[in-house]
């Protein structure tokens, strides 16, 4: 009985396992065969989606603390793709864009799963108000935000501070800018571009999950954005303003330092551009205007032109003569305003007599520094040169890698240059700042304020706090010959046949060098030429003589004599600084 009973439940098991087996090979047969391509899209449509959440850019101060940008939300439409049809129609007349292109774009995107589809960029608050009221209409249809730029002193400072602009392919390959999506703007210029890692933060992410028309089910994770660094700027955007209003039209640049540091404060490029045109996307014929325009307003003139420096350079022959013993302050130089040398004559521009070193730079005496040019011999101009920073880029890296080197010529330069022995007639031109002779208003402030903190050398910076300079690095040169130096640039601004007397000042004891730069050859008076053919007008300065805060090179292109062209300008900005809360009166000596 009891064999057969259990053969009869295990008969029975037997038949209910086959029987379930086969409902449930039907059931898979239906869902799999007749109706897997239904499921799958079911499937497929509930999906997940990332939408980037922008991180705030840090800002960036001047060194009072006065804030230079602002930030201000981009906003563009975007599109999270679904599996249902798109009313392309619908959306290209509430985004009033191209339909066809809107459509292709939307069936080339669309598979991508891991983005949003950008539909239109750079929305008023006018547009985002439309389409936030009917994005009920078109599912899966959103409004992003990314964060750009409000440059609050416009076109002040503009080389500077720079812009920012989308990323290029090139630049997210180069930049390897793998966390930073397309609609991100980044540093394209100037301090924005310099210090951009800082500056740009990190954006953060909404995972969502999104039905079949791409419909926001539910927010599955936040990663919350991380707002970038603020930087202060050694710059003070009073100065600066200053600067370029003492320009008024004329073209040229203006680098203010401070000696002890090499803290930038001021560095003016004119004429200058507005940033602000960048922000949103500059539009052709704006873009097409500043390329054409002659003055070129988007070159750095401070760091990515070179100029004949003219007399400035007799600062550095001075220094170099008088430490090389080449000459001592006694050695007499008879100037009839004319040398010969051969077939050809070097002129002055006057005749001076016979003229010691004080008054021979005070009164910049071309024949006293031909004499001083030929004692020296080129590679020692070369070589000291280059220990003021001359011919060489200054690491002041904001024009992107495209700074002006310069050039101090020497025998092995020309040699290799141009295949060609070097000339004594060469020295005599170079020594009074012509010839292959050139620097830029950077390297010229930086002659200046390493003069006026008599050998320690820095480097630019634009950040404030600077790390004060090594003084173990401090030029050997002798502390007597700055002191002659120093005295005789006091008597170009003070002195009576000084040429710098335009900069002489009742608030603060002001030492410079003026320089006039030749751009045609030959002794022609500058102001018969046309603009164009001008001579260009320098100045280098510093001040308070007495205790060097601050040192300033300004040029002018096509200005004419530096005394009155670039010296009242240099003049405006320190008598500014004097009345900033940075300037420290000095200390009377008791005698």
């Amino acid at each position: 009985m009891n064999k057969e009973y259990f053969e009869g439940v295990a008969s029975f098991t037997v038949y209910i396992i086959i029987t379930v087996f086969f409902i449930l090979s039907v059931r898979l047969y239906v869902i799999q065969i007749l109706n897997g391509s239904d499921y799958r899209d079911a499937a497929d449509s509930n999906r997940v989606r990332a939408v980037s959440l922008p991180a705030s850019r840090g800002i960036i101060y001047d060194r009072s603390g006065t804030p230079l940008v602002k930030n201000k939300p981009y906003f563009y439409a975007s599109l999270i793709p679904g599996r249902s049809p798109v009313d392309t129609h619908g959306l290209a007349a509430l985004t009033k864009t191209d339909e066809s292109k809107l459509a292709a774009k939307i069936k080339k995107e669309k598979n991508n799963i891991f983005k949003t589809i950008v539909l239109k960029e750079g929305l008023s608050f006018k547009e985002v108000a439309e389409i936030e009221a009917r994005k009920s209409d078109f599912p899966g249809l959103i409004v992003e935000t990314s964060v750009t730029r409000n440059y609050v002193y416009n076109t002040v400072g503009s080389h500077v501070i720079g812009y920012l602009g989308k990323p290029n392919k090139q630049q997210i390959e180069k930049l390897q800018l793998d966390d930073v999506s397309p609609e991100t703007f980044i540093g394209q210029w100037g301090v924005e571009q310099l210090y951009d890692s800082t500056l740009r933060g990190t954006a953060g992410r909404k995972i969502i999950e999104v039905d079949a028309l791409g419909r926001q089910l539910k927010e599955l994770e936040v990663i919350k954005p991380i707002t970038g660094g603020d930087i202060t700027l050694s710059l003070d955007i009073n100065l600066q303003q200053i600067a370029e209003q003492s320009f008024k039209d004329k073209t040229g640049s203006l680098v203010a330092l401070d000696p002890k540091t090499g803290e930038v404060l001021a560095m003016a490029s004119m004429p200058s551009f507005d940033p602000n045109d960048f922000v949103m996307g500059i539009d052709s014929e704006k873009w097409s205007a500043l390329h054409k325009d002659k003055q070129y307003p988007l070159l750095n003139r401070a760091l990515q032109s070179s100029y004949p420096p003219g007399s400035v350079f007799k600062v550095l022959m001075s220094v170099a003569g008088l430490d090389d013993g080449a000459i001592t302050t006694t050695t007499p130089v008879g100037c009839t305003g004319e040398m010969h040398y051969g077939k050809w004559s070097f002129g002055c521009w006057k005749a001076h007599g016979t003229v010691t070193f004080h008054r021979g730079l005070v009164q910049s005496c071309d024949i006293y520094f031909y004499d001083v040019g030929r004692r020296l011999g080129i590679d020692k101009i070369h070589k000291y040169a280059r220990m003021f920073g001359l011919g060489k880029k200054t690491g002041l890296d904001i024009v992107g890698g495209e700074e002006r080197e310069g050039l101090i010529p020497s025998i092995a330069w020309k040699q290799k240059k141009m295949k060609q022995p070097w000339f004594l007639g060469e020295t005599f031109v170079a020594s009074i700042g012509q010839g292959y002779v050139n620097i830029t208003p950077a390297q010229a402030a930086l002659l200046s304020a390493m003069v006026a903190n008599e050998g320690l050398p820095i480097h630019l910076s634009l950040l404030k706090g600077t790390a004060p300079p090594d003084e173990s690095k401090r030029l050997k040169i002798k502390p007597e010959v700055f002191a002659e130096v120093k005295s005789a640039m006091y008597g170009v601004v003070n002195e009576g046949g000084g040429t710098g007397g335009s900069s002489r000042s009742a608030l603060v004891h002001i030492s410079g060098k003026t320089g006039t730069a030749q751009v045609v050859k030959g002794r022609v008076k500058t102001e018969t030429l046309k603009q164009q053919l001008r001579d260009h007008g320098w100045f280098i300065a510093y001040a308070p003589s007495e205790d060097p805060q601050i040192a300033v090179a300004a040029v002018v292109e096509h200005g004419g004599h530096g005394g009155s062209a670039a010296a009242p300008i240099v003049k405006n900005v320190i008598e500014a600084f004097v009345k900033s809360p940075y300037y420290k009166k000095p200390v009377q000596s008791e005698e």
